[in-house]
């Protein structure tokens, strides 16, 4: 392995500064100030890198707000989310290796010496290496429903916050599907393909904080646009696609029970049917107590929390489940991507080598 790419997309974060800030200090100061692109982990062989910053904000008239003294590309992507973003990124890139980060992570002063060492140890099978989130919660305080949502990241698989990839698993399976328009399974779609043709992915030792970000007050409201985006995996893989990307299950389930009950209460109160109405409406609110409850409980359970959880509980499963048949009604058509010709045959040839390497 003789270099690394690092593609970031960004729709202009603050955090983007002081992500790249990170990796400017992380870089031994010998190699930044006499060979541009060299890490620290340049000691045993070098290690050349390349910084690419790709521009995923609509408005792009205003240039990035980038430190002066990091060595950045800036490539100009389309405004379509962060699965197009990375693939103009990735196809940019000339080293061998790529290493994805999002604009809202900070690597340590040794996560260019650990990266090296993570893409050092991999064989020729090894298609990915994912790196480590650590996201750091109030210690005086129990987390809010945010904090939980966002420190659940750190023991998702293959996630594109600190994820590198073998750039020919990249040109085989061609990349992020772009049919992803938000930060949300896009990066498990692409393992799933990579794995699926032969490669393996394997978790490094290298590690980055995760902050969490400041957010409305009605952020959960919002993430279920990601229901859409399940709804084309159902539609990509079959009912078996948790299980297939490695997703846990969600509630989905229970959503479409509390929104068929809800909806059946008042459909049977106007159509006269008072008993009827009543025991519907008591399977609502007893599905929607217990959902809230789910999400009250483990919190700081302050008023303004609470009155947050109550009023997002109610809202959460219909505007769920609108998603889902939102999403199910456009991907009625939707296909895999088309596979592309001797990808497999490329990773068995790469075993055959390692085996002929170990002998």
């Amino acid at each position: 392995m003789t270099g690394v790419s690092v593609v970031i997309p960004t729709v202009g974060r603050p955090s983007l500064r002081t992500l790249l800030s990170a990796l400017s200090s992380a870089l031994s100061p010998a190699a930044s100030a006499s060979t541009p692109g060299v890490s620290a982990a340049a000691s045993s062989p070098a290690v050349s890198v390349e910084i690419i910053v790709v521009d995923d904000r609509t408005d792009q008239t205003r240039p990035l707000d980038l430190p002066a003294d990091v060595d950045v590309k800036v490539l100009a992507g389309p405004g379509g989310g962060p699965a197009a973003a990375r693939n103009i990124g990735w196809r940019a890139a000339r080293h061998e290796w790529v290493a994805f980060l999002d604009d809202d992570v900070v690597p340590g002063d040794g996560w260019w010496e650990a990266l090296a060492d993570d893409l050092l140890a991999a064989d020729a099978t090894t298609g990915g290496v994912q790196g480590n989130l650590d996201v750091p919660l109030p210690a005086d305080r129990r987390p809010t429903d945010w904090e939980r949502v966002t420190a659940g990241l750190a023991d998702g698989a293959w996630l594109t916050a600190d994820m590198a990839y073998r750039r020919t698993a990249l040109e085989r399976t061609g990349g992020f599907d772009e049919r992803f328009p938000r930060a949300f399974r896009e990066d498990a779609e692409l393992a799933h393909r990579v794995r699926e043709q032969g490669w393996t992915l394997h978790r490094g030792r290298r590690r980055v904080t995760h902050p969490v970000r400041p957010e409305s007050t009605w952020v959960s409201l919002r993430t279920q646009l990601g229901n859409g985006d399940d709804a084309l995996l159902r539609r990509l893989y079959g009912p078996r696609w948790r299980e297939l990307l490695a997703i846990p299950p969600g509630r989905r389930h229970r959503h479409a029970l509390i929104t068929a009950a809800g909806l059946g209460a008042a459909v049977s109160r106007l159509a006269g049917f008072r008993k009827t109405s009543l025991l519907l409406g008591a399977a609502w609110a007893t599905g929607t107590s217990e959902f809230a409850a789910a999400r009250i409980l483990p919190g700081p359970r302050d008023p303004r929390e609470v009155a947050t959880m109550v009023a997002t509980s109610v809202a959460i499963p219909p505007l769920a489940i609108f998603h889902w048949l939102r999403g199910a009604v456009r991907s009625r058509t939707a296909s895999r991507p088309s596979a592309i010709a001797g990808r497999g045959a490329a990773v068995r040839r790469a075993r055959s080598r390692s085996s002929e390497d170990s002998r």
